[in-house]
């Protein structure tokens, strides 16, 4: 298969298989390892072609992975870095909700009727905790988030 690629297009191309691998790597799952391999081996044959087609000062060969990689000092100006630390950070937020949510209706209706509710009754039952989580999160982040240690704890 050849592709014809504007020198638009190819940037493009770099941040999209870049942002992807990245994302990829967060799945420590035992069983996704040939999976996120395969991601980081695509990535790197696509830098090292994008790297000898226009884009050799976006891209350099890290000796410990031994695969290419977008060089740091570019990858923090590029699109796709930005699309990454916001889905980082949305996804903490989201999730942090989600899951205090979840505990709080838990620890209202007992964990046995909680278990026994679909995904989407849960989410339906824990709107209001929600938005209050998000409500507190927009306005001080974690500042008033405590973990509070059980005494027979330490």
């Amino acid at each position: 298969m050849h592709l014809r690629l504007s020198d638009q297009e190819l940037a493009t191309l770099v941040e999209m298989v870049s942002l992807a691998a990245n994302v990829a790597s967060w799945n420590q799952k035992e069983t996704a390892n040939d999976q996120v391999a395969a991601f980081e081996n695509l990535e790197s044959k696509i830098l090292e072609k994008a790297g000898h087609s226009g884009l050799g000062d976006w891209i350099e060969f890290d000796e410990e992975s031994q695969r290419f990689r977008v060089k740091a000092e570019k990858e923090e100006s590029l699109f796709y870095h930005e699309c990454y630390e916001e889905f980082r950070n949305e996804s903490f937020w989201d999730e942090l909700a989600v899951r205090l949510a979840d505990r709080d209706l838990a620890r209202a209706i007992g964990f046995a009727e909680w278990e026994k509710l679909s995904e989407e009754d849960r989410r339906a039952r824990t709107v209001a905790w929600e938005k209050r989580y998000w409500e507190e999160f927009s306005k001080r982040g974690v500042e008033r988030v405590t973990v509070i240690t059980p005494p027979t704890e330490g």
